[in-house]
């Protein structure tokens, strides 16, 4: 034992140990191989201070990391919290979905041809709302696959964190600056865009929609942030169908299409539910560039877009092998209506004739139905083509125009110009202002006729000069340089002689050939001076054919329209009815039956001879500037009645054309085709009685020498 005051003895190894050498090293002790049973482990080891520079700035870099773990989670957290907090209240201030599918700013205007049928649109297209049931499996399934394929899948919160970094990286190898270049937009992220992130068009904010529309999609860090949250608030509050349904409602397909149903209507005459696969791939893939692939501007782009969306359906298994390969082998084309682009010349001139608060700036879905048959544009697009390809010299800068009207006003075709497709370009037929020349020649003649002259009625054609007042003395030439003596009205008409025509001008008064003219439609600025019967007054194609159509109506004007009937879609009662047609009467009908009979003869004998067509009686004018700057040819058969306007831009002399030459072809040429298997219809024409000759009286002299010569009456 032990006392209190002795202390305890040391425990020595030969006590433990008592049968081993006291120099014997012990046995180590085995672990217990219980987890519990063993005994208590002594106090942690402490860590090992750094030894050497090495270990120094490892244990440093350490303490770094560990600071900025610590506050970086913190950060993090915060803004988690933040962007949760405004991605829900985002989330509670969005209108139902089915108030999303139509955003546009304008409406539309469809137009329809003299039949009915669709040819152009205006505006902002919108076919109708789809939703993901209603339209066609392979057009859903194509742009899924096409703008995010991972659209549906459960972890995707409204922004593909993976496909927007991946794009982030490519934009700065490419042109160092990440949030410029490939996007990388999740489907609702894209669908953000198009609602603007919720902010509404405010006109006194933005100076157009193209600024509104072009500041949503304006790419900033910050922009960046607030997309994604409004993204995610969109995941929030609607369902992925909901999403998918406002983005194919608003998405925008190029040539005014707003949404995947105008679109399938205006490339392929369908609606949305019905597209193939081909058509679906060329509709999904507008969406990455809608401008550039449209089909209509470029048929083949589109197609190889389509191409290559017809792939990626296949690698998402949305298509098999064989339905790709099939879908390849027959790519999507444009219907009839979208092969002519937008209506071109004629479409524009209809919405320039129309209010401007339902036509250019319509907020409303407007309906126009129009006067224009598609066959006849047809057939003059193609004259014009064919004549400018085989009669006009390489490298011509000349340009032309041509207007098909009926007798009432009515045009039928238009062509405002060498690019016989072209969309809001400048219209020679409706804007140009050219100097009419001889062209003008038969509303002097119809003021003769009017005020009770005679087709045979004759002029001497000979030298001649007048005073002008204020601008001394004025001496006009016939375009031959050669004169014919004493000439009937008809013959001067046929022959297109200048001094005849002044002569006759003066004789029945200019104020009175102005009055006709200006009676017939020609309200440009006409000349007050004696060279008013040449020509020298300006005025538009569609101007001088809507004058000449009074003559072949029998001496009525006309003004000319294209409009037929405006309403609003679901409307059956129209806006407004047709603002042209037939006006007050100018000259007597015998009169104008007269000067058609006259102008026949300048086809059928006399400068308008190259659009004489076999079997058809055809009447009209030629007309040449000075300098050959413009030529001219306006002609009418029974039914139709062509103006030909042909020139430089520039108002540079023509180079050896003249109104009885190539503006003459492209007449017979539009005529030909406009005429091919129809009946021949008579000219509304009268000759005039043939003048009475007075008879000679009787000589006993010459009674006599008849006699004795055989002669006889």
């Amino acid at each position: 034992m032990t006392g209190p005051n002795r202390s305890r003895p040391t425990l020595v190894a030969e006590k433990r140990y008592s049968g081993q050498p006291k120099t014997a090293t012990p046995k180590p002790r085995r672990k217990p191989s219980g987890g519990g049973g063993g005994r208590k482990r002594g106090p942690a080891r402490k860590r090992a201070a750094p030894h050497g520079p090495l270990g120094w700035l490892r244990a440093m870099v350490g303490w770094v990391i560990r600071v900025i773990w610590g506050i970086g989670w913190r950060i993090a957290l915060v803004v988690g919290l933040i962007v949760g907090g405004a991605v829900l209240y985002t989330a509670t201030t969005l209108p139902p979905a089915s108030d999303l599918v139509d955003g546009r700013m304008r409406g539309s205007v469809t137009l329809l041809d003299s039949e009915g049928e669709v040819f152009a649109w205006r505006g902002d297209q919108f076919g109708g709302v789809v939703t993901t049931d209603t339209v066609s499996p392979h057009l859903r399934n194509a742009i899924v696959a096409t703008e995010d394929k991972r659209f549906y899948a459960f972890y995707h919160v409204g922004v593909d964190f993976y496909a927007t970094g991946a794009a982030m990286v490519r934009n700065y190898r490419t042109n160092g600056n990440p949030l410029s270049g490939a996007g990388g937009s999740s489907i609702t992220q894209q669908t953000a865009k198009l609602l603007c992130f919720g902010r509404p068009f405010d006109p006194d904010k933005w100076e157009s929609e193209a600024a509104y529309e072009q500041d949503c999609r304006e790419t900033t860090l910050w922009r960046k942030i607030v997309e994604m949250t409004y993204a995610m608030a969109m995941e929030t509050r609607y369902t992925k169908d909901e999403i998918l349904t406002i983005y194919m409602n608003r998405a925008y397909l190029g040539a005014g299409s707003r949404g995947f149903e105008a679109a399938a209507q205006r490339y392929f005459g369908v609606s949305a539910a019905e597209v193939t696969a081909p058509q679906a791939a060329m509709l999904a893939g507008l969406l990455q560039a809608p401008s550039a692939t449209s089909p209509t501007s470029n048929l083949q782009r589109a197609q190889d877009r389509g191409a290559t969306v017809l792939r990626l359906m296949r690698e998402q298994g949305y298509l098999s092998p064989q339905e790709e390969a099939v879908a390849q082998a027959s790519p999507a084309t444009l219907s009839e209506a979208a092969r002519r682009r937008s209506g071109g010349y004629f479409a524009d001139w209809v919405m320039e004739s129309g209010p401007e608060f339902f036509t250019r700036n319509t907020t409303e879905d407007v309906i126009i139905r129009t006067t224009l048959d598609q066959d006849i544009q047809t057939a003059a697009e193609e004259a014009l083509t064919w004549v400018f390809e085989n009669k006009v010299r390489e490298g011509s800068e000349a340009q032309a125009a041509i207007v098909v009207m009926s007798a009432d006003g009515a045009v039928r075709a238009m062509v405002g110009g060498r690019n016989t497709q072209a969309t809001g370009a400048f219209n020679r037929a409706t804007t140009a202002l050219r100097q009419t020349g001889s062209l003008f020649k038969p509303f002097v003649f119809a003021t003769a006729l009017e005020l009770g002259m005679s087709p045979y009625d004759t002029v001497v054609d000979e030298p001649f000069c007048m005073t002008v007042p204020g601008s001394g003395e004025w001496c006009p030439a016939n375009y031959s340089r050669e004169y014919s003596g004493p000439v009937t009205l008809t013959e001067a008409l046929t022959r297109s002689l200048n001094i005849p025509a002044v002569k006759v001008s003066e004789q029945v008064g200019r104020d009175n050939v102005r009055t006709i003219a200006e009676g017939f439609g020609v309200e440009s600025d006409l000349a007050a001076g004696p060279s008013l019967a040449l020509g020298v007054s300006e005025s538009t194609l569609i101007e001088m054919t809507g004058a000449y159509a009074g003559i072949l109506n029998g001496g009525s004007s006309v003004t000319p329209y294209g409009l037929v009937e405006l309403r609003l879609l679901g409307d059956d009662a129209p806006l407004m009815g047709t603002g042209g047609g037939i006006g007050e009467r100018v000259i007597r009908e015998d009169a104008a039956r007269q000067l058609t009979w006259m102008m026949h003869n300048v086809v059928e004998n006399g400068t308008g001879q190259r659009a004489r067509i076999d079997g058809w009686q055809i009447a009209g004018k030629t007309g040449t500037t000075q300098a050959a700057r413009d030529a001219w040819f306006i002609g009418f058969t029974g039914d139709y009645v062509v103006g030909v306007w042909m020139g430089n831009d520039n108002n540079t002399p023509l180079r050896n054309v003249t109104g009885s030459g190539l503006p003459a072809e492209i007449w017979h040429e539009t005529m030909t085709r406009v005429l091919a298997g129809m009946q021949p219809i008579p000219l509304p024409m009268q000759a005039p009685p043939e003048p009475v000759r007075p008879e000679r009286e009787s000589d006993p002299i010459v009674d006599l020498l008849n006699a004795i010569l055989g002669g006889g009456n």
